[in-house]
């Protein structure tokens, strides 16, 4: 059994990064729970819903069976967020982690981070971090979902 459902499916279900990418963006960019990517287990297609309603396309009837189809997390989930920052400040610039905590204490903390990477230098560092990081986690939860990931962007 797979991804804590409890069912089999085959492991050799094709899902081309970009569109793993492009899913977890779209599931990371409201609130919870707000916009969900789920993946069909058996083809690989990848759905968007909102709970505006909206739709890339038209749903499957069935796209709440959890047997059928599986929810991309949010990259909070994943550790891509506030996690993989101090992971980063702390090993490139652990003389600044108070700066950086003090950002996220308030609104707007990650435009004060970027501003800060980019004073400090390290803003292309943290993209290639942030990329590196995301990549790993992506093609996990995808082995621990049954998927093989095509076209997977090789390490930095």
């Amino acid at each position: 059994t797979l991804g804590g459902t409890g069912h089999m499916f085959s492991r050799s279900t094709g899902l081309k990064y970009q569109d793993l990418e492009a899913a977890l963006a779209w599931s990371s960019s409201g609130g919870p729970y707000e916009n969900t990517a789920l993946v069909n287990r058996h083809t690989g297609e990848v759905f968007f819903k909102s709970m505006g309603g909206y739709s890339e396309h038209e749903l499957p009837d069935d796209i709440d069976d959890g047997t059928k189809y599986v929810a991309i997390p949010h990259k909070n989930d994943l550790d891509l967020g506030r996690e993989l920052v101090f992971d980063f400040i702390e090993t490139e610039s652990p003389g600044n982690v108070g700066i950086v905590a003090a950002y996220f204490r308030k609104r707007g903390a990650y435009s004060k981070y970027k501003n800060f990477l980019e004073r400090e230098s390290l803003l292309d560092r943290w993209h290639s971090f942030e990329s590196e990081a995301t990549r790993k986690a992506l093609v996990h939860w995808a082995h621990e979902n049954g998927f093989t990931v095509t076209d997977v962007p090789s390490a930095a």
